[in-house]
């Protein structure tokens, strides 16, 4: 009898966040305005999505009317962690950064990384069901056993058969409006790459998030507390 055993999943969580249609109303106004005062409007490319960390709004959690937003996500940022059996209490987590994208017709946000953060979220103030899915890379392709047979136009031409989640190399994660999507930051991701796709003031809201080592004390890999830092 013949076993595949799966090893060393990616692992992508998704949660429902309940905020009230007035709220929601309330931070898409918002982030209307703030896109509307960008600071930085010659950074904005043709057929790519309005960022508002690059146009001066990068602390939209500091921001009073994402309070209530917030607080709700920093709870399943912990609900996360649990997955994983690893001791939040011994860790200290910072928002470091924290802004909202915003995508009309088939514009984009194209695949990255976020190397300077450990976790990051995707939270989908608005969107419609025909909107850009968000999309994850797999640069490592464990069972990809030829060279350029997963994920390349000509390499598996003819030869694969059907994708699936054995041989993907990026796949889509349908969000909902009202989702929330916690990876880790250096997963590479995007938005679905496709012409055909005619977004509807598609918002979401995202933030990288630090995690620090309450005590460092024989914690090698941890980052050490900020008291103790030295700064000059």
């Amino acid at each position: 009898m013949s076993q595949l055993i799966n090893l060393f999943p990616l692992s992508i969580y998704k949660s429902k966040i309940d905020c009230s249609a007035k709220s929601r109303e309330e931070m898409a106004k918002e982030i209307f305005e703030m896109e509307k005062k960008s600071k930085n409007p010659e950074f904005k490319k043709k057929n790519l999505s309005w960022t508002g960390d690059t146009q001066g709004y990068e602390f939209l959690n500091k921001n009073k009317k994402f309070k209530e937003l917030f607080t709700k996500i920093k709870n399943e940022i912990f609900n996360y962690v649990k997955n994983f059996d690893i001791d939040s209490e011994q860790l200290d987590f910072y928002i470091q950064r924290s802004w909202a994208t915003i995508s009309r017709g088939s514009e984009t946000i194209q695949n990255h990384i976020h190397g300077q953060s450990h976790i990051t979220f995707a939270y989908y103030l608005k969107k419609e069901k025909g909107d850009s899915k968000i999309t994850f890379y797999d640069n490592h392709k464990h069972n990809e056993f030829i060279t350029g047979l997963f994920g390349s136009k000509t390499g598996g031409r003819g030869v694969i058969k059907k994708m699936n989640a054995l041989n993907a190399s990026a796949v889509n994660v349908d969000a909902e409006e009202g989702d929330l999507v916690i990876f880790p930051s250096k997963t590479f991701h995007g938005t679905s790459q496709n012409p055909n796709i005619n977004n509807k003031d598609r918002i979401s809201i995202a933030a990288d998030i630090s995690i620090f080592a309450k005590d460092s004390t024989n914690l090698e890999q941890f980052i050490t507390p900020i008291k103790e830092w030295e700064k000059f």
